[in-house]
């Protein structure tokens, strides 16, 4: 790990202030994510900018919305009272991510802040244009079992390893940012994280010393009828191969609506809107997940180590459908 200076902030106003003033500086938080990488010299940064200490802890109730605070921890959170009555979707999500240790030290502005888990990421050795721009993809013709089946490049096949992200997507999060000077924006959760597209540095759309403050959520009739489902390679502790967050709102039989949202797929949580475009309408039926399953799969590409994903997709969208009809 390289030498950084250190800095503890107070303040939303003090911590965004520290790294838009500071070139190389970065927030830090749980620091799950981020010390990792400064271990393996991927990243390095020449400050970190504590904003662990920060207020910004609460999970409320703000209108037809909850608010979820980003520096309230993803255990805190997954067992929070309003979260679990409104949100179980995103409960199961977070207990399927990582270990419980981890999930007591993450935080959720950290967990949208992930950086993909590609080894050729990871292993400086190795060409990765997410590393280091104009390298090259290292899994594009390598090891690609795990990469991505929708939305990439031929800059970067990663995928973003969250399992709370794929749950947020689903259920039509904003994410509230503050930047400098006090400007704050709301960004939608479909549009905060990027496709790779020829910059695949850029994992999200925020802007130089922009600093997470809330996600709010808003209050929906998906709660009786959602299901997380991750499939990996071992019970625990893995990242996944595929994972579904799936809710549907019923009226009578019928679907009235429905959303889902696909991880482990691509570079950015994948929103199945054909999938869910079809069912609005249809019975909540074996037969019709099946079919909404395969229109959405229909688009996808694998690549040379990673065909399996797309029948797998299939499988748990039924699946994911199939529970949380019931």
């Amino acid at each position: 790990m390289r030498p950084f200076k250190y800095q503890s902030a107070a303040t939303v106003k003090d911590a965004v202030g520290a790294v838009s003033k500071s070139e190389g500086s970065k927030f830090i938080a749980g620091g799950t994510n981020l010390v990792d990488l400064m271990k393996e010299d991927v990243e390095r940064p020449a400050a970190l900018i504590d904003v662990s200490r920060i207020d910004l802890k609460q999970v409320r109730s703000e209108g037809d919305s909850v608010v979820i605070g980003a520096m309230a921890k993803n255990t805190d959170t997954a067992n929070h009272p309003l979260v679990r009555m409104n949100f179980p979707l995103l409960s199961q999500a977070i207990f399927a991510g990582a270990s419980a240790q981890i999930r007591n030290m993450a935080t959720n502005g950290g967990n949208l802040m992930q950086r993909t888990r590609c080894v050729y990421f990871y292993d400086t050795s190795m060409p990765c244009n997410k590393r280091e721009r104009g390298s090259g993809c290292g899994a594009k013709e390598g090891l690609n079992r795990m990469h991505a089946i929708f939305g990439w490049s031929d800059e970067c096949v990663a995928v973003h390893p969250s399992d709370m992200c794929v749950a947020l997507a689903a259920l039509d999060a904003v994410v509230k940012v503050e930047g400098p000077e006090g400007k704050t924006r709301d960004v939608p959760f479909s549009a905060f994280h990027r496709l790779p597209g020829d910059d695949p540095t850029r994992d999200n759309e925020l802007k130089n010393g922009e600093l997470i403050t809330s996600i709010t959520i808003p209050k929906n009739k998906f709660a009786g009828n959602s299901y997380y489902l991750k499939v990996r390679d071992r019970a625990s502790y893995a990242f996944a191969l595929v994972s579904v967050a799936a809710a549907l709102e019923l009226d009578g039989e019928k679907i009235k609506d429905v959303r889902i949202a696909l991880g482990g797929v691509a570079h950015k949580p994948w929103r199945a809107r054909k999938a869910e475009d079809y069912l609005r309408g249809k019975a909540p039926k074996t037969e019709e997940f099946e079919k909404a399953a395969k229109l959405e799969l229909a688009d996808a590409r694998a690549l040379e180590h990673n065909a399996f994903k797309v029948p797998l997709a299939e499988r748990a969208i039924v699946r994911a459908l199939r529970q949380a009809s019931q």
